[in-house]
């Protein structure tokens, strides 16, 4: 068997979002994306059905930004 991994997954360089269900505070799904623009084509894709929160902008493993954003659409 063997013991579990302690060392935490690198991330890939790119930018990360969490999709979820309007009003949801838990449960998305986290996709990742390697170009900017790639990420605006999937916030359009999702923004009328889903919650979208912009995770941010990975590079060597580490976070360009510090904090999540949501983003908000207004109907």
């Amino acid at each position: 068997m063997g013991r579990p991994a302690t060392k935490p997954k690198k991330l890939k360089d790119g930018f990360y979002l969490e999709i979820r269900n309007k009003g949801s505070k838990t449960g998305g799904v986290k996709l990742y994306r390697d170009s900017r623009a790639q990420m605006l084509r999937t916030i359009k894709e999702y923004e009328r059905s889903k919650d979208i929160v912009i995770l941010g902008e990975s590079v060597n493993g580490k976070w360009v930004n510090e904090e999540p954003v949501l983003h908000v659409v207004n109907d």
